[in-house]
């Protein structure tokens, strides 16, 4: 699975999580820029990711994360 992989499947899920079909997922995102991205939706989405992705991460990584290209970073070294 490549980044552009990724950034798709992500961007699916972003869509779903915060039910806004114009969000799109790209290296910069961060909660500051999407509405209603607040730590439940944050564990939301991080738990939608894991099982998307088949990954899972750490409690030191998902606080360690503050954008979307830091996430990416993540799956990518995990699949």
């Amino acid at each position: 699975m490549d980044e552009s992989d990724i950034y798709a499947r992500l961007t699916e899920i972003f869509e779903d999580v915060f039910d806004d079909d114009s969000i799109t997922a790209t290296p910069a995102l961060s909660a500051k820029d999407v509405d209603g991205w607040d730590s439940l939706t944050h564990i939301r989405l991080i738990l939608t990711v894991e099982k998307a992705f088949k990954v899972k991460f750490s409690t030191s990584e998902i606080g360690k994360m503050e954008t979307v290209g830091d996430l990416v970073t993540l799956i990518k070294a995990r699949v």
